[in-house]
């Protein structure tokens, strides 16, 4: 869940704790409206005392956005009375790939030395390193996938959000061949990365609407992403993207991606044309535009 207050700045409330969410929220006199991220639909209700605070923050709240029909009617679950006010606005995509990137200092940045570049397949898992992104769910599978074939590898990007489960996979990452942990870039060095990439790869427990996964359709970068309910919404299988349930699928289907041709132009093809008409930054605009005005 997030704020969007008077000042159009917006703060991850999955970030805060309970409290600082109530006394920001709650105890603030300046008008505010929400956008439910995904965590806090699919994993935060789960927790009462995390459910009771987002209830407070969403009666007070002058209008609450979800990305999809699915994130409304779960939210509608728990807070149906406050149903009115909550709108459906897809996530708008705006991609740009710095110019002055370049792919070998990426790798090596990334702890990948002595390989020839051109004969790599690189698969980029874009998230923050925390649980729910569960960044280690393919990692053993990649790691003997890169023992029969050295060209793939696994590059885990991203912020280090939970200290604690960030040091697992530092631990983890440490001790498999082939897999690779690297920090977080600015978003037009990430676009490029990914332009390069093989596949944009998802692995996490809950969606609600992955941007790195629009992104890379939109860069026309292939999708592998783990078949949850908030990624089977945009990712359809093998027409836009490819799913997977468990770490021996993602190899397999993994590897017909490397080696069928038609296979990928087509998810690259229909996924960039999803993105070009579902998920427009000049929409999302004009929506936001509109709420904004329920803030005066």
């Amino acid at each position: 869940m997030r704020t969007f207050r008077h000042d159009w700045r917006i703060s991850r409330l999955s970030e805060v704790s309970p409290e600082c969410v109530a006394v920001i929220c709650v105890g603030s006199k300046a008008p505010f409206g929400i956008v439910f991220g995904g965590t806090d639909i699919n994993e935060d209700v789960k927790d009462e005392k995390k459910r009771m605070v987002m209830e407070q923050v969403l009666k007070k709240a002058r209008f609450a956005v979800a990305f999809s029909h699915k994130l409304k009617q779960q939210a509608e679950v728990f807070w149906l009375s406050q149903s009115n006010k909550i709108y459906i606005q897809p996530q708008g995509i705006e991609t740009k790939a710095t110019a002055s990137f370049s792919w070998r200092a990426f790798l090596r940045g990334s702890g990948v030395n002595g390989a020839d570049v051109e004969d790599l397949h690189v698969f980029l898992l874009v998230c923050g390193l925390r649980r729910v992104k569960d960044p280690l769910f393919l990692a053993e599978a990649f790691s003997e996938w890169h023992s029969e074939d050295p060209s793939v590898i696994l590059i885990i990007i991203g912020p280090k959000i939970d200290p604690v489960f960030t040091g697992e996979v530092e631990a983890n990452v440490e001790r498999l061949r082939g897999v690779f942990l690297t920090s977080e870039r600015s978003q037009e060095q990430l676009h490029a990365a990914l332009k390069w990439s093989s596949a944009l790869v998802n692995s996490s427990v809950s969606e609600g609407m992955s941007a790195a996964i629009l992104e890379a359709m939109d860069l026309r970068v292939p999708v592998v992403a783990r078949d949850i309910p908030g990624n089977a919404a945009i990712v359809r299988h093998e027409e836009t993207g490819l799913l997977f349930s468990t770490p021996q699928e993602f190899v397999s289907v993994s590897k017909r991606l490397l080696r069928d041709r038609s296979l990928r132009e087509r998810v690259v093809r229909n996924g960039k044309r999803y993105v070009e008409e579902f998920h427009s930054s000049a929409a999302e605009r004009i929506t936001y535009q509109k709420l904004v005005e329920l803030l005066h």
